[in-house]
């Protein structure tokens, strides 16, 4: 395996530029809301083949927010009503998630200007507008000291350095506090570049990250791999792709047929990460760790 990286591969302003483009397709795809995801899910049972797109719209809704279920169920006691710091919480989806189910004050941290304005519309829509505070802040600067009861990144660490987050993830932490991952993780090191490249982000293996987590005084609590159960995921993902490209049209504008493209270059890549969650390529795990009180 790869020694921990000290620099990510992708700056983090040009991370910030590509979900920024993506942000109207994301909407799309994982819309309407108010609670939008854009993670992998737990799938247990397929839906029939042949389901209409609103159909598989639901069931990727539905994996996602089992995804985050899980979660909180492998932390065990999750705070509710305590202080959550969401890293790269995306469109909201699991700051909602946390302030609704688990009654939660939840600070919302992303890098992309314009999805501050949607998170808080999001929250205000769901009725959790108080509860929710969207951050724009680079998530190795987010304030304070003894703050927050649990600090949760779905898919969002894979683009932080480890080693340094992890450090001030734990003055951010109460005594007692936990750090609740949910990612995919590196299996086999011949898999890592084409990952990287595709998800601009930089993945490591499980012990890189309990090796930088120990280093800065965190313990493992839980490590659950829920490869299998994610692999019906990208099962869905790809049908949802196939009903995007049949629904384009043919004299569709240049921009649009340039997105048609990148909707053959996901199949594949979804594809690619299927098969690697399938024969140990890759891992998809949820990490609990704990602050010692």
């Amino acid at each position: 395996m790869r020694a921990e990286a000290v620099e990510p591969e992708w700056r983090r302003d040009e991370v910030s530029a590509y979900y920024e483009a993506k942000t109207e397709r994301l909407l799309q795809r994982y819309g309407p809301g108010p609670r939008v995801h854009y993670h992998s899910g737990l799938v247990d049972v397929l839906p029939p083949p042949g389901a209409p797109p609103e159909a598989l719209r639901a069931s990727v809704h539905a994996a996602q927010e089992a995804m985050l279920v899980e979660l909180a169920r492998a932390v065990g006691r999750f705070p509710d009503g305590g202080e959550v710091l969401d890293v790269g919480c995306g469109l909201g989806g699991g700051a909602l998630f946390w302030a609704t189910e688990h009654r939660a004050q939840v600070t919302a941290v992303t890098n992309v200007p314009s999805h501050v304005a949607l998170v808080q519309g999001f929250a205000e829509a769901a009725g959790v507008g108080t509860r929710v505070r969207p951050l724009l802040c680079d998530a190795l600067a987010v304030p304070g000291r003894a703050a927050f009861d649990a600090v949760v990144a779905v898919e969002s660490a894979c683009y932080l350095p480890r080693a340094e987050w992890f450090r001030r993830t734990r003055t951010l932490l109460k005594p007692g506090g936990v750090v609740a991952i949910a990612d995919c993780f590196l299996g086999r090191s011949e898999l890592a570049a084409p990952f990287d490249r595709y998800w601009r982000t930089r993945i490591g293996s499980v012990d890189e990250y309990l090796s930088a987590a120990h280093a800065a005084g965190l313990e493992l609590e839980v490590r659950d791999d829920v490869s299998s159960r994610v692999v019906g995921f990208w099962s869905l993902t790809l049908e949802l792709l196939v009903h995007e490209r049949a629904s384009a049209s043919p004299t569709q504008h240049p921009l649009r047929a340039l997105a048609q493209a990148g909707r053959g270059e996901s199949s594949r890549e979804h594809l690619r990460l299927q098969q690697a969650l399938m024969d140990g390529g890759l891992e998809y795990a949820l990490l609990v760790l704990r602050r010692p009180a």
